[in-house]
């Protein structure tokens, strides 16, 4: 099989604009939870959430473009925009006929969805749908963004499983470069579910945590009183190439993908399996997938969501995939700070793992208060403040809804 590394990056996130900035935020642990200013959240058992800030998609895109997109699809343009200029690549010297994009969003266009029925309460008297509602709303139009503005015409399409989606979105990448299907390939995920019915929904199933009072430290992952996820919007996009392709052209490698993998909880639709198996299985599947003994492994970044559940299964199976060694690797949850991305989730924390190698430190876990008795105090879960460490190797999880799991594994590469 070919070797597939990444050779570009791009971040849109509550926490930073471009990954420079979501670097910055990572390392000085930054909270991007806040009172939510898309709507009024002020009916809503949960009034906060982790909004990207100042991001006007008029002024990037002009206002009668822009009204062509959902705010999903703007995060996700520009995040890849981002990522093919940091790669270098120069598409009208390369076959575009090799180049595709594969993006992942577990929602799409919530907020055109939205504001379409809104417009249309009263159906009877007389409907009036825009014309790009459609395009707006659906869940697989960012790739074909991508490819149209930059003429890219390989493989293309869209990823859906919930909060896993721009993980598959990356390791569908990686295995079309693996078996010579594409030589590059834009990937990533972009969610904008902070909206009324986004919100609505998931306080509605008791997802969301409903800390009113203090939203910056509400998202708090392994802590005793985590009470749900903060909900959070953005993009992040890599630039995923064949290795030789890429050493010919003499682009930076920020890291190889050394492989991935994929299971299914078999459960319940929204619960994790209490034992944490089907995370167990993906974790144990990625490094086999990688050729890479869980011993090699420096840095976790977990999926780590703040739920009661979720939180200690994932521990379960992080323990019983790496043993003793559970004991020693580094371990945290940058959810923390950004919020949940739902689809977008793999890509920025794929992301996080990157800065983590290129800049030698480990993101912390803020917002820990009381240590959770279920959670074995001897894990290293980098509460609160950053470590500096040596990162070679990082695992990247992500679960979604539906009993989803994925996994990545990357290594750092070194000239």
């Amino acid at each position: 099989m070919k070797r597939v590394v990444i050779t570009g990056l791009g971040a849109i996130t509550p926490i930073g604009n471009s990954v420079e900035e979501f670097a910055e935020g990572l390392r000085n642990g930054r909270s991007g939870s806040d009172y939510i200013t898309h709507f009024d959240a002020s009916k809503f058992k949960t009034t906060f959430a982790c909004e990207v800030k100042n991001f006007d998609g008029d002024e990037i895109f002009g206002r009668k473009e822009a009204r062509k997109m959902d705010l999903f699809s703007q995060y996700g343009v520009v995040a890849a925009r981002q990522a093919i200029e940091d790669s270098g690549l120069d598409f009208t010297t390369e076959d575009v006929n090799r180049i595709g994009v594969v993006w992942g969003s577990g929602i799409g266009g919530l907020r055109s969805l939205e504001e379409q029925i809104e417009i249309n309460s009263d159906y009877e008297k007389n409907p009036r749908y825009n014309p790009f509602m459609i395009p707006k709303m659906i869940a697989d139009i960012v790739p074909g963004q991508i490819s149209i503005e930059y003429g890219l015409r390989g493989i293309n399409y869209g990823t859906i499983s919930a909060c896993a989606s721009s993980s598959h979105a990356i390791i569908n990448a990686l295995d079309n470069i693996r078996i010579g299907r594409a030589d590059v390939i834009v990937t990533g995920g972009s969610e904008a579910a902070v909206t009324r019915a986004g919100i609505g929904g998931f306080s509605g199933m008791k997802a969301l945590s409903s800390r009113n009072d203090d939203p910056a430290t509400a998202s708090r992952p392994f802590d005793k009183d985590r009470d749900g996820f903060v909900l959070g919007e953005g993009g992040g996009a890599l630039i995923l190439e064949e290795y030789e392709h890429a050493v010919n052209r003499g682009a930076r490698i920020y890291a190889e993908v050394l492989g991935g993998a994929m299971t299914a909880d078999a459960y319940h639709i929204t619960a994790p399996h209490p034992d944490g198996l089907g995370a167990a299985n993906v974790m144990t599947y990625a490094l086999e997938d990688a050729r890479v003994s869980h011993d090699a492994i420096d840095y976790i970044n977990v999926h780590g969501t703040s739920t009661p559940l979720g939180d200690v299964a994932e521990i379960k199976a992080i323990e019983k995939v790496f043993g003793e060694k559970a004991y020693e690797v580094h371990i945290s949850s940058t959810k923390s700070m950004t919020g949940h991305l739902l689809g977008a989730s793999g890509a920025v924390e794929s992301i996080a793992c990157l800065v983590a190698m290129d800049q030698g430190f480990i993101p912390p876990t803020i917002n820990h208060f009381t240590d959770d008795p279920e959670i074995d105090d001897r894990l290293k879960l980098t509460f609160n403040d950053p470590v500096e460490a040596e990162v070679n190797y990082a695992l990247c999880n992500t679960f979604g809804f539906g009993g989803h799991n994925t996994s990545l594994v990357l290594k750092k590469v070194t000239a």
